[in-house]
């Protein structure tokens, strides 16, 4: 075999790409980024009751029930009281307040019950948001009404 010959196949070596290494660095990277990704908390299940108009034939005793505006720029308003900052995804404040209020409805026995009244122009995020304070204080009747501030 002459050294012409020698250097041909050498070349001919070095000019095929070899697959199984690029596909075992496109595993790594795909273990890499499932490890390095960090987890979005579950949204909580809540039972929600759209608003709706159905006739009465009688008078009904309305249970207690809060109010909790969104407004457009984020801030969650409860009587009054701004709670938490539009940047920021957890409401403790919120939740703490709303336990609180599921404690006091549950020792009056009556159904504690929260309606969110948001601005059509706030980030559906923040609606989630302030469902899930409703979840973890323990509050199953959410409503939804019309115009927020």
């Amino acid at each position: 075999m002459s050294m012409k010959n020698l250097v041909d196949d050498l070349l001919h070596e070095q000019m095929e790409l070899q697959i199984a290494p690029l596909i075992d660095m496109v595993f790594l990277m795909l273990i890499y980024f499932m490890v390095a990704a960090s987890l979005m908390k579950q949204e909580a299940d809540l039972g929600i009751s759209l608003p709706g108009l159905v006739p009465q034939s009688q008078v009904i005793k309305m249970p207690d029930e809060q109010i909790i505006v969104i407004g457009k720029d984020g801030n969650v308003e409860l009587n009054g009281r701004i709670f938490g900052s539009p940047d920021k995804r957890e409401l403790p404040e919120l939740k703490l307040t709303l336990a609180r209020f599921r404690e006091a409805a549950e020792s009056a026995n009556t159904k504690a019950m929260v309606t969110i009244q948001a601005d059509d122009d706030v980030e559906h995020a923040r609606v989630v948001d302030v469902m899930n304070a409703c979840a973890g204080a323990g509050i199953v009747h959410v409503t939804f009404g019309m115009g927020g501030s």
